[in-house]
């Protein structure tokens, strides 16, 4: 149901956003925080909390899910969150897709949507309920890297971030290989138009060699969306580049106005207004949430 369906005005309504948290979860606040800067409301949640009670959902247009190590990344990064969504919330969040409504992984929370089927997620190359296409794997060299990437958007369909853009975000992750099943899935993301980000070089091409290609990922890829360009995964940290002060050579460049991370919550939030992707349940209820998480 729209804004004008229930009279509501989207202009000056909060956008409120979900965070499932877990055990291992270490970066939920700075994720909060972000979209709170891009004016959303912010609930935080426990998954087993949201398994219990999956209807929590309804009081959501954007449902994030944050860097860590959930679970210690124990059998495999994101893995066992993963299971959760799939066995517990699969239907509810396949209603959220349907319905027009936002979803962001970022590191961990990446990991966890390419695991759980969300991402690259139906494609129409392939037959209904092929979802475990590609995956996030240990880094080509083995170690776990912490460092700043040069990236370049490059979808079009994508609601979080728009076309030909070169941005600079850090990185911190030990499994974060992007790769395909086959090359016929990389050719169906290429047609769909959802690769969204790549590791470049300082020429701005595809980086094929470490570090600029901080992990090995198949075609540089460092972020993909779903092919409605709602959904959203990525390695690099855009919750930890919000502020200019906060990248690596900002007392050598202090011209840059804004941080190149957020744009990305900005974005969001600006598309879930202009949508007209509205509320369900009333604002008190996701309030009480927040509270209690």
């Amino acid at each position: 149901m729209g804004a004008a369906e229930k009279g509501l005005d989207m202009a000056s309504s909060k956008v409120s956003v979900l965070i499932p948290r877990t055990a291992g979860t270490n970066c939920d606040r700075e994720l909060a925080w972000a979209f709170e800067q891009a004016g959303a409301a912010v609930s935080t949640v426990h998954i087993n909390r949201l398994m219990d009670n999956p209807g929590e959902l309804d009081h959501h247009q954007i449902l994030a899910l944050a860097g860590g190590f959930s679970y210690g990344d124990d059998i495999a990064s994101g893995k066992i969150f993963a299971n959760q969504l799939i066995h517990h919330l699969k239907r509810p969040l396949e209603q959220w897709v349907a319905d027009g409504k936002l979803i962001i992984g970022i590191c961990n929370g990446f990991q966890i949507l390419v695991k759980a089927g969300l991402l690259p997620g139906p494609m129409p190359q392939l037959p209904s309920g092929d979802l475990f296409t590609g995956t996030l794997t240990h880094n080509s060299h083995a170690r776990f890297e912490d460092r700043w990437v040069r990236l370049q958007s490059y979808s079009g369909v994508c609601k979080w971030i728009a076309p030909g853009k070169t941005v600079r975000l850090p990185i911190a992750h030990g499994e974060g290989r992007f790769m395909v099943r086959s090359a016929g899935i990389l050719d169906a993301l290429k047609h769909n138009d959802q690769i969204v980000l790549r590791y470049v070089d300082t020429a701005g091409n595809p980086a094929a060699q470490f570090p600029e290609n901080p992990n090995g990922s198949t075609d540089a890829i460092a972020g993909i969306c779903d092919v409605t360009g709602r959904v959203f995964g990525l390695m690099p940290h855009p919750e930890r580049f919000t502020e200019t002060y906060l990248g690596p050579d900002w007392t050598r460049n202090r011209s840059e106005s804004t941080a190149d991370g957020s744009e990305l919550f900005a974005n969001a939030v600006h598309f879930v207004r202009q949508s007209g992707t509205v509320l369900v349940a009333s604002n008190d209820a996701a309030a009480t949430a927040a509270a209690a998480g």
